[in-house]
């Protein structure tokens, strides 16, 4: 499989070619299109999620500690005072960046349900939502942000599959093909659980409109 700097790497380099293409094309302006670089980038190392020992899962959850303290810091702004709401955050911080990850060790499997298109579709949503709900951003930027972060997952798994295919010795490795599959076929209640998550998601989305004229006109672009 392709490694953290592949990884890392091919993601940047087509995330800076969304980024200038949205803006070039007006989709998006100058300084929108740095978020749109950072999403893509980071949809390229999220599958590996559940790999119990990388740089990737370390990365990973100290970006995702991020946001987990803006949120914290938002709900609790008005029930707590500054010293509490300081110790608050420094707890989610921790929680999520230590705690979480070590759950997320515990219970995946490299190669296993997160890298899939299933998964690819779920972070997708979550960032649509937050970046709507707790970004207060536009319908448009925040199916942009969305689509960024599953285009990068999406990468992630061809990068997998394409390191799969042995060309110089000429034969495929065993590991094909459990990259890019659409679900985890050993593990269907695991799927059915994630399928569920995606769907309870649908209330806290944006109107799909601006996502369909987002798709049209970056079609456009390629004709």
């Amino acid at each position: 499989m392709a490694d953290f700097r592949t990884h890392l790497g091919v993601a940047a380099a087509g995330g800076a070619v969304v980024a200038h293409g949205g803006w070039q094309a007006g989709l998006w302006t100058a300084w929108e299109a740095l978020p749109m670089l950072a999403l893509v980038t980071f949809g390229g190392i999220l599958p590996d999620i559940d790999a119990d020992r990388s740089k990737a899962i370390r990365l990973i959850f100290n970006l995702l500690a991020v946001p987990g303290v803006v949120a914290g810091a938002l709900l609790l702004q008005g029930r707590l005072d500054a010293g509490g709401l300081l110790l608050a955050c420094g707890a989610i911080y921790l929680g999520v960046r230590y705690l979480a990850g070590a759950l997320f060790s515990r219970f995946t499997v490299h190669r296993g349900l997160w890298h899939s298109l299933l998964a690819a579709a779920l972070c997708g949503l979550i960032s649509v939502a937050v970046s709507q709900r707790l970004f207060a951003q536009p319908d448009t930027l925040a199916w942009a942000h969305g689509l960024a972060v599953a285009l990068g997952f999406v990468i992630h798994l061809l990068l997998d599959e394409l390191y799969s295919v042995d060309l110089t010795g000429a034969r495929i490795k065993r590991s094909f093909g459990t990259a890019l599959k659409p679900f985890d076929w050993r593990s269907p209640g695991n799927s059915l659980v994630m399928l569920l998550a995606a769907v309870n998601l649908l209330p806290w989305l944006p109107p799909l409109a601006p996502l369909w004229a987002l798709l049209a006109q970056g079609a456009a672009l390629w004709r």
